[in-house]
């Protein structure tokens, strides 16, 4: 049976190759921790960022954005597929809560899995935003390294980012100009925002750059 087995993976492997969203390395295993935190109630924009970036690595974001179709029992894609979908459950699930683990775990495919994940926890947080903001606005720099405070503050902002996106312009051309006038706002709330928390020892600098004409970038600056 052993030996039926391993002939029959061995067939799979050269049907499927490297390139392909079905393929599996002799490495992956689906109990594999893939992100630094496991799943919460209060950390799933950092746990779905860090989720995908793994799982476009391992050409299976297609599965759990659901644009893979399920072929019929007969296709010679359906067991490579099934597999791949049991696999990315276990990574998905490895990296949860126990009691989050629970809820999704009758789930039938892992796009099932990830679109609960989404309807429970990716909805816009106004109190989570709120708290961001308010750890923004309370950031300095504190005789830590430039570098080091711009890292804090631009990690604050992402965060603020994915969890109360800003409103995108969605006329098509910008014909209306709103996108340019929402972005350049938002560049100089940032730049703003960083230049507040700097140490005094930068306010002759800080001037000169919100002197400048045009206003420099947030990189710039």
């Amino acid at each position: 049976m052993a030996r039926d087995d391993a002939e029959s993976s061995k067939k799979d492997g050269e049907r499927v190759g490297a390139n392909s969203p079905y393929y599996l390395h002799a490495a992956d295993y689906p109990k594999q921790m893939q992100v630094n935190d496991a799943l919460t109630d209060s950390n799933y924009n950092d746990w779905v960022q860090e989720m995908r970036n793994f799982l476009f690595a391992k050409n299976k974001i297609d599965f759990v954005d659901g644009t893979i179709p399920k072929p019929i029992d007969a296709s010679a894609n359906y067991m490579p597929l099934m597999r791949c979908d049991a696999m990315v459950k276990g990574w998905l699930t490895t990296t949860m809560e126990k009691d989050i683990r629970s809820s999704v775990k009758y789930a039938n495919t892992v796009a099932e899995i990830w679109a609960d994940l989404e309807e429970q926890f990716g909805k816009e947080s106004a109190p989570r935003a709120y708290e961001l903001k308010q750890t923004l606005n309370n950031t300095s720099q504190d005789v830590a390294s430039v570098s080091a405070y711009y890292t804090r503050m631009r990690s604050l902002r992402d965060k603020i980012q994915t969890i109360s996106p800003i409103p995108r312009c969605t006329c098509g051309k910008c014909t209306c100009d709103l996108g340019k006038r929402l972005s350049e706002s938002n560049e100089k709330e940032r730049i703003y925002d960083f230049l507040m928390g700097l140490d005094n020892i930068f306010s002759t600098i800080k001037t000169q750059i919100l002197a400048s004409k045009p206003t420099p970038t947030l990189r710039t600056a």
